[in-house]
């Protein structure tokens, strides 16, 4: 039983290593995908809501959670990342489903998009503009903003070893810092499972991995896949508080990306689904409906 999440783990060999995952309702597959620095708990308040109508799939990403954590950088590509998503969906049976994530799960959940066309159903990505155009158009608001992707970027053992002083205090400040969120908007038992997994050195070298790789592989694998859009239907879902909406237009920055897309906002900042986990199940219910 793993008593840190929000119910007892189960585990799949994947070819990379070991993915931490549950399973809950029935119905069409949904792969739901957490981002940083949280775990698959971040799911707690909204897969059983939906476990109504579909079969709902929650895992901990290669690095976070209870799942492996590679020591390459290289091995924490969001290309390698949705290997092991999509190995486990074929593992349960699954070999189309519906899929949508959060920060780098919604970027993951992109990634697989592109890779595996034929197998994603629908796409929802939840507060991220596309890795590429981030990158390429940083502005100062965005640096300021999203500063902890060049401090996690920088050679090891540096921001290890800064983090490893005192985890709490970095990855609770990344909780609030991306627009209107305060500690209590978290489930505490949600919360609870972050902190036991960020606690962990190796997941604090795989979450540094994680931007490195995002920098000096993702970035490259984007460009090879430059004018390539998205066919399958796609929901941008953003907070009206976050930083993104405050930086840009999220849904243009989508546009070249998607042919079937769809908008939706919610309140709140970066980290509405523990916000308003019941406004973002109406609106992933509500699209999900539609596909």
């Amino acid at each position: 039983m793993d008593q840190d999440c929000p119910g007892p783990a189960r585990h799949f060999t994947a070819p990379d290593g070991t993915i931490a995952y549950e399973t809950m309702g029935e119905g069409p597959p949904l792969l739901l995908l957490h981002g940083f620095p949280q775990c698959r708990a971040m799911w707690a308040q909204i897969a059983p809501a939906l476990a109504d109508a579909y079969t709902v799939v929650i895992a901990d990403l290669r690095g976070y959670g209870q799942s492996h954590k590679p020591a390459s950088m290289e091995a924490m590509s969001f290309r390698a990342m949705g290997s092991d998503m999509a190995a486990l969906m074929s593992h349960l049976g699954h070999e189309r489903f519906h899929l949508a994530g959060h920060d780098r799960g919604a970027r993951t959940a992109h990634r697989m998009a592109l890779d595996a066309t034929d197998r994603v159903l629908s796409l929802t990505v939840m507060d991220i503009v596309p890795t590429l155009h981030l990158l390429e158009t940083l502005s100062h608001e965005v640096a300021r903003a999203y500063y902890h992707w060049f401090f996690l970027a920088q050679p090891a053992p540096f921001p290890e070893t800064m983090i490893g002083h005192d985890p709490d205090a970095f990855f609770e400040r990344c909780l609030l810092g991306f627009g209107k969120a305060q500690l209590s908007d978290f489930d505490a038992a949600s919360l609870g499972a972050c902190r036991a997994a960020w606690r962990n050195p190796a997941a604090i070298r795989a979450m540094c991995n994680d931007y490195r790789a995002a920098i000096d592989v993702d970035i490259a694998d984007d460009a090879r896949d430059r004018g390539r859009r998205i066919k399958c239907p796609a929901l941008v879902l953003y907070g009206a508080d976050g930083a993104m909406a405050r930086a840009m237009d999220v849904a243009e920055t989508w546009r070249p990306c998607l042919s079937n897309m769809r908008t939706a906002v919610i309140d709140g900042g970066h980290f509405f689904p523990d916000q308003h986990p019941d406004a973002t199940v109406a609106a992933l219910r509500t699209f999900l409906e539609g596909c």
